[in-house]
């Protein structure tokens, strides 16, 4: 009888919990999709701005091209999708740490709660440095290549999955100091460890440049030297926040010892 009522309670709080998760996605997905309701009537200028670092490399008076039947309106709809998301990050970053913070000690939520808004803030300054920094001076250095007797005319849909995936290496390398942090603060990895594979991380980040950038040495540089600095960076921070979020029967050891 007793074996039933533990399973039958076991039961109960995995369903109750698959109802809060539900209910953490819902609302997530309602934000964006709010959000991307509001955008929509301006999808198209939204793409032109999204297009202007390669309209202003390419020749005067060049334009991007469509090959697609339904490609000049479902390029824009996505690309206001994915912006949509990245508005709404901290409100889906809240959802997921309203979801954990129920099973957290009190010491681990001082940690996550910093993190979830310095990862969302960092995810977003690695997309602002690639649009504003990065495609600046890869996108002329590729054109400049371009053979005279060949007419620059990317399709938008190629350039669309090109953007977003530089988009995505850049905000993931942003968040490198956060993975630092975690692996620290959690004992997954001890600090010195981290400081002596200083080498295999830099090498690391230029065979990840090489597969994730275009195959120039240009953007091969502007991700991985801000990777190894941000690795830099995650291993100074990382003391400060582990000091910080220690759980009481820690400190306790730590004076002692």
């Amino acid at each position: 009888m007793a074996e039933e009522q533990k399973t039958s309670g076991s039961e109960d709080t995995f369903i109750s919990h698959l109802i809060e998760l539900r209910s953490r996605v819902v609302k997530s997905s309602v934000a964006v999709l709010i959000i991307f309701l509001c955008m929509m009537p301006w999808a198209a200028h939204i793409f032109d701005l999204l297009a202007a670092p390669m309209i202003h490399a390419l020749p005067a008076g060049s334009k991007m091209i469509a090959t697609g039947v339904i490609t000049p309106f479902l390029i824009p709809m996505k690309v206001t999708m994915v912006l949509a998301l990245i508005i709404a990050l901290p409100w889906v970053l809240y959802q997921m740490w309203a979801f954990v913070a129920p099973g957290l000690y009190t010491h681990e939520k001082r940690l996550v709660a910093p993190l979830v808004i310095s990862s969302s803030l960092l995810f977003i300054a690695g997309v602002a440095f690639c649009y504003f920094f990065v495609f600046g001076v890869v996108f002329p250095f590729i054109n400049n290549f371009a053979p005279k007797s060949v007419s620059v005319a990317p399709d938008i849909d190629s350039y669309v999955d090109f953007v977003l995936t530089m988009f995505l290496a850049f905000g993931i390398t942003f968040e490198v100091p956060i993975i630092v942090i975690v692996l620290v603060r959690m004992g997954l990895v001890p600090l010195a460890k981290l400081k002596q594979i200083r080498p295999y991380v830099v090498v690391g980040a230029f065979v990840v440049a090489a597969v994730v950038t275009p195959p120039d040495i240009m953007s091969q540089l502007l991700l991985a030297v801000p990777l190894c600095l941000l690795y830099e960076i995650g291993l100074l921070v990382a003391p400060i926040f582990e000091k910080a979020t220690r759980a009481p029967e820690e400190r306790e050891d730590a004076v002692g010892s």
